[in-house]
């Protein structure tokens, strides 16, 4: 059965898009990279996201890709271990040329977290979420 599940996103540039979230904080297997794709490990669990170019990702997916500048398929969750994470990366993103959609801030009285884009408009939510403040 299933041993693993990873996430396939397209982007324009995939060594761009490497540089992008190396400089964020993200760690690679540079084993599985080439010059078309990169493998991008997230979190203590390691899950995967490919990261394929354009044309490689289309050949998969046989299928026209979303533009992001006009909607979004799904948006990414990662947690985060302190508010003060959130605002590292909020910060991080920005030196690397990403967007922060939504700054940093509080939400619903026990979450903290800020939203941004990559290179390529997919959409990221980062939370640290306070369990002990979440309602009952």
């Amino acid at each position: 059965m299933t041993k693993q599940i990873w996430l396939n996103l397209p982007v324009k540039d995939a060594m761009k898009s490497k540089e992008f979230y190396s400089k964020i904080g993200f760690q690679f297997l540079e084993e599985r990279t080439t010059p078309d794709s990169a493998c991008m490990l997230v979190g203590q669990t390691n899950f995967v996201v490919m990261l394929f170019g354009e044309e490689m990702f289309k050949n998969f997916i046989k299928h026209e890709i979303t533009d992001t500048k006009q909607s979004s398929e799904f948006l990414i969750s990662i947690d985060a271990e302190s508010r003060e994470e959130v605002d590292e990366l909020a910060q991080k993103v920005k030196e690397a040329g990403g967007t922060v959609y939504a700054e940093p801030a509080e939400n619903q009285g026990w979450m903290y977290g800020c939203g941004f884009c990559d290179l390529d408009g997919h959409r990221w939510n980062v939370l640290y979420m306070d369990f002990s403040k979440m309602p009952q």
